[in-house]
């Protein structure tokens, strides 16, 4: 295998960055006495932090798909351009709010992180399009707004060492509505559902497809040979690769590249110990022959473009599958084709995903969109799967006999009839969150269970 070790990015080093590579509007025009200087990786934002730093001027991220990492920012930050992922990061701010989406901007994703409000009238995130995904926050007025319009997603996080969201009585303000996250649940459970009423299908557009997942029209890419990243902090951007992908070092980027392997094992593996891998704008092609696109774990996608493959992901720890699109399975002698499958794991976010199964070339259904079971781990737990497209699979939504589940919820998905014997195999299994109300047929917008 070509090892191409690329340098991290120059804002990702502890020394100054390069003059050249500053942008000339982010020079700041004085410097706090006494502070210490960081630098956010992948972008090259200055950030001063000192004695004073929380009540100084926000500091404003508008570089798009910048990502953010292992920082503490003791000051307000404003998300000005869309697709910005702070991850691992701690913000300590008073003021109106600790994290503020600018209108308009969308794509945020918030992750692994923590907010201190430090003053009583601070809010934590506001004010929607955004994902809060295992955030703690304190002492913030309200931890996560959101609005019908902007709305916000939270998994997995907490609110003073609480559970949010609190779902007693009037515990939500009104007017924030926020769209709830893993409720903590071992128990079956069907949420009741109202007097269907039949609606005009969602546009296919909405979801992922050709023009807006894999690499944006217009990019010029370098041709490459297999990669074995052990960077920490690497990004790689650009590439035509023909070969595979191994990956052995934490907060390594992937994006804007084609990746076309003809392994018989994995396109983009992660090796124990590397974390929060991030691949985005990429095309990954299995040429048939891949068992599985994406193992096993510690990882996001992020609008990937997945096809010509025996299996999509493989759905381990600490995974999050957004705004992806995969189809076009490749079947083999003896395979039995998941979009996506999980065997065991823990907090997993497969969300706004069109996952066709099945492969109209064949008229074939394949398996199913989502697999799901115990065969390795001792369990499933908050797992979230929403706002997502199935279409085809034996049952779109398999759920093996030996799964032992907790907090696995399905909430707002559109389901295709392609499939061969129905949506869900056991929805009532114990651990199993299945809501009847928003899982509807594609075409009319009815329960697919009545």
């Amino acid at each position: 295998m070509t090892d191409h070790t690329l340098s991290p990015s120059a804002a990702h080093l502890p020394g100054p960055t390069p003059p050249s590579a500053r942008p000339p509007r982010r020079h700041p025009a004085a410097l706090v006495a006494g502070a210490c200087l960081f630098v956010l990786a992948v972008t090259s934002y200055l950030v001063v932090v000192g004695t004073n730093a929380a009540h100084a001027d926000r500091l404003v991220l508008d570089d798009a798909d910048a990502v953010i990492w292992g920082q503490t920012i003791r000051r307000p930050v404003e998300i000005a351009a869309d697709r910005v992922t702070l991850r691992r990061v701690s913000v300590q701010a008073g003021g109106g709010v600790a994290i503020r989406i600018r209108p308009g901007v969308t794509g945020t994703v918030i992750e692994d992180s923590e907010i201190r409000c430090i003053s009583r009238g601070t809010d934590g995130i506001a004010s929607g399009n955004y994902s809060a995904i295992r955030v703690r926050t304190f002492g913030c007025r309200e931890p996560f707004r959101g609005s019908p319009d902007t709305p916000a997603s939270v998994v997995g996080s907490t609110r003073d060492g609480a559970p949010y969201p609190d779902r007693s009585p009037g515990s939500e303000p009104a007017g924030t509505p926020v769209a709830p996250g893993p409720i903590g649940s071992s128990e079956a459970a069907v949420a009741p559902a109202p007097p269907a009423v039949q609606v005009a299908p969602t546009p296919i557009t909405y979801w992922p497809g050709p023009t807006t997942t894999g690499v944006p029209a217009g990019t010029v890419l370098r041709a490459s040979g297999s990669l074995n990243l052990v960077t920490p902090g690497q990004v790689i951007s650009g590439l035509d690769i023909t070969g595979c992908v191994a990956v052995r070092a934490s907060n390594v980027i992937i994006r804007r590249s084609k990746i076309t392997c003809n392994s018989t094992t994995y396109a983009i593996r992660v090796y124990a110990p590397a974390i929060n891998l991030v691949v985005e704008d990429v095309e990954i092609n299995g040429t048939g022959r891949t068992s599985a696109t994406v193992c096993c774990g510690e990882y996001t996608l992020r609008r990937v473009n997945i096809h010509n493959t025996i299996d999509g992901p493989r759905v381990g720890n600490r995974t999050n599958i957004l705004d992806s699109w995969i189809h076009d399975l490749a079947r083999v002698t003896g395979s039995h084709n998941d979009a996506l499958q999980t065997t065991g794991a823990s907090n997993i976010v497969i969300r706004h995903n069109r996952l066709d199964a099945y492969k109209p070339s064949t008229a074939d259904p394949m398996n199913a969109c989502l697999m799901i079971g115990s065969e390795i781990g001792p369990s499933v737990t908050n797992l979230l799967f929403e706002n997502n497209y199935c279409n085809g699979g034996n049952y779109s939504i398999g759920v093996r006999t030996d799964l032992v589940a907790s907090n696995v919820r399905f909430r707002v998905n559109k389901f295709g009839r392609n499939y061969r014997y129905g949506i869900i195999s056991r929805p009532n299994q114990a651990g199993i969150i299945w809501e009847r109300s928003t899982n509807v047929w594609f075409d009319n917008g009815l329960p697919v269970i009545p």
